[in-house]
């Protein structure tokens, strides 16, 4: 495999599994644990499956296991698009705690919305603890346009488009459609914090939640890749936590310019002191690189 040529949207899982042969616990690896995408399934040999074979292959004996949310690929894809994200996390959390490969801890690699799903598991749910979360394209202060939804003639797209416009925050379109959790509506700031039911929740829109903020400053190393000729991702600074300055929809903050991060809110602040944020750039498309950029930004963290 010369490329990783991951050209899916945004992320999802519900329980099924993929996962290496059981190792030795004592070989001296850290587990990892994949979310995928959105349009994406854990299994894909195009994506997560060569993903998940090259790790495997470059660290010896490294437990990894890629989420499957669903009964079978079909479904793992369709969840992507209509399970409840929080209703996911949940799912999740109870699978890894209940996972012995894992009880010492583990690392977690989020590709696109798997991003910031891993990190509401982080938040969430500290055992067994989450040691690096590298987010991969993920959307961590949300999207404001689907620019290029995988699948152009895909009906799913066009009706996701269809929603999202009309009415991204009525409970309908909340609670059946996983893009509408994660939807950040610059020029109605108070129907996101009011009626986001995922983002604004693990974002600290509507209070701080002190648990959230402790659990996510047990992470050693949080790490995250933005995409520098994203067309998926709208706008592309999410993938470095910033967004669109609240109150019009085009001029961007970054993440250290944001109130989120001035009153540090999340703790992010403390932990950029502390040096556990990193931020790395790649010059591909969405969820596009080589192996040898992976090999040389992203193993090393694994290792």
């Amino acid at each position: 495999m010369t490329a990783a040529l991951l050209c899916f949207l945004l992320a999802a899982p519900v329980l099924l599994v993929a996962g290496s042969p059981v190792n030795n616990s004592n070989n001296g690896t850290v587990p990892l644990v994949i979310w995928h995408g959105m349009g994406d399934s854990c299994c894909n040999p195009l994506s997560m499956g060569s993903i998940k074979k090259m790790i495997e292959e470059d660290i010896s004996g490294i437990y990894v296991l890629s989420l499957m949310i669903g009964k079978n690929v079909v479904e793992d894809t369709e969840n992507g698009f209509f399970m409840d994200v929080n209703e996911q996390v949940s799912m999740v959390c109870s699978q890894l705690a209940q996972d012995p490969q894992l009880k010492g801890g583990y690392n977690a690699m989020g590709f696109s919305q798997g991003a910031q799903f891993l990190r509401a598991v982080a938040q969430r749910c500290p055992s067994p603890p989450m040691k690096t979360l590298i987010s991969v394209g993920g959307q961590h202060q949300g999207v404001y346009g689907l620019p290029r939804c995988p699948g152009e003639s895909s009906h799913i797209c066009d009706m996701i488009r269809k929603a999202l416009n009309n009415g991204a925050y009525t409970d309908m379109v909340q609670k059946h459609l996983v893009q509408a959790q994660y939807w950040h509506d610059p020029l109605n700031d108070d129907l996101y914090k009011k009626h986001s039911l995922f983002l604004a929740d693990i974002n600290q829109e509507r209070a701080v939640n002190e648990t959230y903020k402790k659990n996510l400053q047990l992470l050693e190393k949080f790490v995250m890749v933005k995409f520098l000729q994203d067309t998926v991702v709208d706008p592309v600074d999410t993938e470095w936590f910033g967004f669109l300055k609240s109150g019009q929809a085009k001029e961007t903050e970054t993440l250290q310019e944001s109130v989120l991060y001035k009153e540090d809110r999340l703790g992010l602040a403390a932990m950029e002191k502390a040096g556990k944020l990193d931020f790395l750039a790649s010059n591909g498309d969405h969820l596009q690189f080589t192996r040898e950029w992976f090999k040389a930004n992203l193993l090393p963290y694994l290792q």
